[in-house]
């Protein structure tokens, strides 16, 4: 199998900036055709689909072209989220059959939300995002939303939260719907107050803030503080749960994905090619300059194709159910013996 990856941006969108993606990664991976596109798109072609789509299958001189349109995109060359772009993933001599019993299947989606037959089933990975389109065989689909099939290649999924934890675990000990009342017998607020660092305790950066349950559920926003010291959460908490507040860092969010890519890349892995689904809100507008999560992966696997976008959520398996994640990065590392990866 050989894998490539390329991207384009212009100032105003037009069709040929997809072609010149897929160029781009045909010329990476010196191939004159590609067996399969995985072609990524900023909203700003909405409009212009069927010529963008044609004019990349004319440049990958195939049908097989699954995507989605994304607030922003990436690849190993970089980032972009201001100006109209494309980025593609070429591949040539995919393996066969498909192994159903191994990866997650990579699902795309633009409703906005994870719809209810994909929280249950198989397993998913793959991005959320809003007002655009999904497309796969080259043509829009009616739901806006597709599941792509990477025939037996296994993958290795990573979820950076990006998440300090702050104090000690405690228990939710009244609560009313999405009102948290109390922890450990003491006011929401208080406890929020205590467990904040000393500098940030007469700030309300309320989008900053959050609450974990004891699973690897996703993290619980506050909506508002109240004057009877109670908190309304952006989910409800049960009487009894373990719980434990955290906090939105750049410093913490790098250290992890840096720790989980250091990680597997210990243990041997060696991806093809990579795919990263990162929230809009996390990227280069987090870290203030650009994007430490891309910088971390082309730092501890320099020369792997990679490809990827900005949403606005992120799906991910856990034991019980795919659940949709928010302001986090997710990893997908793909591995295949005797691959030919082009840089």
């Amino acid at each position: 199998m050989i894998v490539a990856s390329g991207q384009a941006k212009g100032f105003v969108a037009t069709p040929e900036l997809a072609g010149e993606a897929v160029a781009r990664a045909l010329e990476r991976a010196s191939l004159r055709r590609a067996e399969f596109v995985l072609l990524l798109l900023t909203r700003d072609f909405t409009r212009l689909l069927p010529e963008t789509l044609r004019c990349a299958a004319s440049a990958a001189a195939c049908l097989q072209i699954s995507g989605c349109t994304a607030s922003g995109l990436l690849t190993e060359e970089g980032w972009q989220i201001d100006q109209p772009g494309a980025a593609a993933l070429v591949f040539s001599g995919l393996p066969k059959p498909p192994d159903k019993a191994g990866s997650p299947l990579l699902s795309l989606s633009n409703q906005g939300r994870l719809a209810l037959d994909w929280q249950h089933g198989e397993r998913r990975a793959g991005i959320i995002d809003s007002q655009g389109e999904v497309w796969i065989n080259a043509r829009p689909c009616a739901d806006a939303r597709c599941t792509v099939a990477l025939p037996a290649l296994s993958a290795t999924a990573l979820l950076s939260p990006g998440l300090r934890r702050l104090g000690e675990t405690m228990t939710v000990t009244a609560a009313h719907g999405h009102e948290l009342r109390k922890l450990n017998g003491q006011p929401a607020i208080d406890s929020l107050r205590q467990s904040l660092p000393e500098e940030w305790r007469d700030q309300t950066l309320l989008h900053h803030l959050y609450l974990l349950a004891a699973d690897a559920a996703p993290a619980t926003g506050i909506l508002a503080l109240n004057a009877d010291g109670s908190l309304t959460m952006a989910a409800p908490f049960a009487i009894g749960e373990t719980v434990r507040w955290a906090m939105r860092q750049p410093t913490a969010a790098s250290q992890e994905i840096h720790e989980q890519l250091h990680e597997v890349r210990a243990a041997g892995s060696s991806p093809a090619f990579a795919l990263m689904f990162s929230c809009l809100g996390r990227g280069p507008l987090f870290y203030g300059n650009d994007d430490l999560d891309r910088l971390a992966f082309t730092g501890i696997f320099p020369d792997v194709p990679l490809l990827g976008a900005y949403g606005t959520g992120q799906i991910f398996p856990l034991a019980d159910a795919n659940r949709l994640f928010s302001n986090a990065v997710l990893t997908l590392l793909y591995e295949k013996p005797n691959v030919q990866s082009q840089p």
